[in-house]
């Protein structure tokens, strides 16, 4: 018989082979910004992305497994159903943005800030989609412990990654029209 600890690892190593492909995607956009004379911003806070996002599954099993965190149907059901929006949110943007989506911040000079898909709407979608999987996915399977230290320890790291957002988009022109991708 198949455990509902068992479905949530699986749930969490599909995550984490999506991930890879994310940052996969994410090398040969960087190729290609660079390539268009594409530049890098706030490359310091980046390490410090990648050990968060990753030790978030890790945490994530880790509290499942070793305090025998149940599966609660009222619970898990409602958070794999956030979860799942969010990955439609995350490849929403990143089929949004096309070739200048990347994990990094990097800036081509001369091309308008992307206005169409989610963005219509709001400035960051990804980091809300990554916000709210945030909270999501742990709970899933109650690892409420990791959803909670994920959420404050993330909302610090993007107060930074905002404010270097925001500024690197500042230097782009304007989109021409909201349909510009």
């Amino acid at each position: 018989m198949v455990t509902s600890t068992a479905l949530y690892l699986g749930l969490l190593a599909a995550t984490g082979v999506e991930r890879l492909a994310e940052v996969r995607l994410s090398l040969r956009h960087a190729a290609w910004s660079f390539a268009r004379g594409g530049v890098e911003h706030g490359r310091g806070h980046y390490p410090a992305m990648v050990v968060l996002h990753t030790g978030f599954l890790v945490a994530c099993a880790v509290e499942v497994v070793a305090l025998q965190r149940p599966f609660l149907p009222w619970l898990g059901l409602p958070m794999l159903a956030v979860a799942a929006g969010c990955q439609a949110l995350r490849w929403w943007c990143i089929t949004t943005l096309g070739p200048r989506w990347n994990t990094r911040v990097i800036i081509v000079p001369g091309l308008p800030r992307i206005t169409g898909g989610p963005y219509r709407w709001l400035s960051h979608p990804n980091y809300v989609a990554v916000v709210l999987e945030g909270l999501a996915l742990p709970l899933i399977h109650t690892a409420w412990i990791t959803a909670l230290a994920f959420t404050v320890l993330n909302a610090l790291l993007l107060t930074v990654r905002l404010r270097v957002e925001n500024a690197a988009l500042a230097t782009l022109p304007p989109a021409a029209h909201p349909e510009a991708a």
